[in-house]
């Protein structure tokens, strides 16, 4: 192991919060004594079913401690996953069924280990303890915590004087997720700054039950590429790990200009020095940030996919859209119509490159709609059907139509 001092300089890379920092050292201290690994812990409610990199702002953390020498638990939610974690939400979260857990919580076991090192990782579905915890269990968690503390967390009280609907399983939720850390022994548990409460009530629930508290650290909640909301799959502005080299290229090169410097230190291991350099860079605009986003999009291909497919999806992006060319592969739709011409709203939504009426003609107010290269800006365009032609809606969508 790394002495204390190097640890830790590992250990604050990216991070927030360290609650508290003298108690960190101190673990770390006697784990370096006592040749024990620390068991750092984090969660993961299967509410959707893929991974994307707002996950692995927390999974690369864990992948540190690894090469750091200590532990790693990954704790599945299918119990929590069931409540739904109320950080951060202005209203009761959908309940999804066992089944839709469990479904989605089989993506996340593949994908977890794109990130962290599976021979180093011990897994566990939090429903180990909760599917055989008692009524008599539950009423005793319950008295662990009181409901004026419950209410103290700011999405809960700001509910209250809206008179927004609390749901009394919502208030289960950081009680479960401080019981995973009694059940797996945390010595830290990670999570995002929302998480902060619940991550606080771990450190109680502990020690209500006779386990030494654990130590949180605290890491930021990622933008998603609007570099307004959180990364998230519900609101469409997310970056998946599985997704195609090019799929993740592309959505690189769209995020805002103000998240190169954050994406690249919490989602590669560029070094200390490399992020200061370009950091300065980007301060002093003296370098186009494009390529700055080049190098970014070239980084995390490479590490969800091979150098080979980032540097060919580069060069797919720039002959798409520096160079205004056609990409090698479109996909094609046959057309079966009737009629000699077709509305080109109609078109746009048989096609899927639209999901509705009023979208197509949305875009094509935009002048986000191309037919044949060139910018549609006729919402009542129609168009032959016999002709062999290619609609471009969007910065990446491409279709190729030809008549059946």
């Amino acid at each position: 192991m790394l002495g204390v001092k190097e640890q830790m300089e590992v250990i604050k890379r990216g991070a927030v919060e360290i609650i508290p920092e003298e108690e960190l050292l101190r673990k770390i201290k006697n784990s370096i004594k006592s040749g024990k690994p620390l068991r750092v812990k984090q969660g993961f409610d299967p509410t959707a079913p893929d991974i994307h990199l707002g996950h692995t702002v927390g999974l690369r953390k864990l992948r540190q401690f690894q090469e750091l020498g200590h532990k790693i638990i990954l704790i599945i939610g299918d119990y929590t996953g069931m409540v739904g974690d109320p950080s951060g939400r202005s209203i009761t979260r959908p309940q999804l069924s066992y089944k839709e857990v469990r479904e989605n919580a089989e993506t996340y076991q593949k994908q977890f280990f794109k990130v962290i090192d599976k021979s180093k990782t011990e897994v566990h579905f939090n429903g180990e303890w909760f599917s055989k915890m008692s009524f008599q269990g539950i009423i005793q968690l319950a008295s662990k915590f009181t409901l004026a503390r419950m209410l103290e967390r700011d999405d809960f009280s700001n509910r209250y004087s809206k008179q927004v609907p609390i749901s009394l399983h919502e208030l289960f939720y950081p009680l479960m997720q401080g019981y995973d850390s009694v059940a797996i022994k945390a010595d830290v548990e990670i999570g995002a700054t929302e998480q902060k409460f619940n991550l606080l009530t771990a450190r109680q629930i502990q020690q209500e039950y006779g386990v030494k508290p654990q130590v949180i650290l605290t890491l930021p909640v990622l933008p998603g590429t609007d570099g307004v909301q959180r990364m998230s799959k519900s609101t469409g502005n997310y970056i998946g790990i599985d997704e195609s080299p090019k799929q993740i290229f592309g959505k690189i090169m769209s995020v805002p200009d103000d998240l190169i410097y954050p994406y690249f230190e919490l989602l590669t291991d560029v070094s200390s020095e490399e992020l200061k350099e370009i950091k300065n860079d980007l301060e002093k605009k003296e370098k186009n940030p494009m390529d700055f986003k080049k190098r970014l999009g070239i980084k995390i291909v490479s590490m969800y996919h091979s150098e080979k497919e980032a540097l060919e999806a580069k060069k797919e992006f720039e002959k798409v859209f520096s160079k205004k060319e056609l990409p090698e592969e479109i996909p094609i739709y046959e057309l079966r119509y009737e009629k000699p011409k077709i509305w080109i709203v109609k078109l746009l939504t048989m096609t899927g490159l639209v999901s509705s009426s009023s979208e197509a003609r949305r875009l094509i107010r935009q002048g986000g709609v191309y037919l044949n290269g060139k910018r549609v800006d006729d919402e009542n365009l129609e168009i032959s059907v016999e002709e062999e032609k290619v609609l471009k809606v969007g910065k990446r969508k491409f279709l190729k139509v030809i008549s059946a």
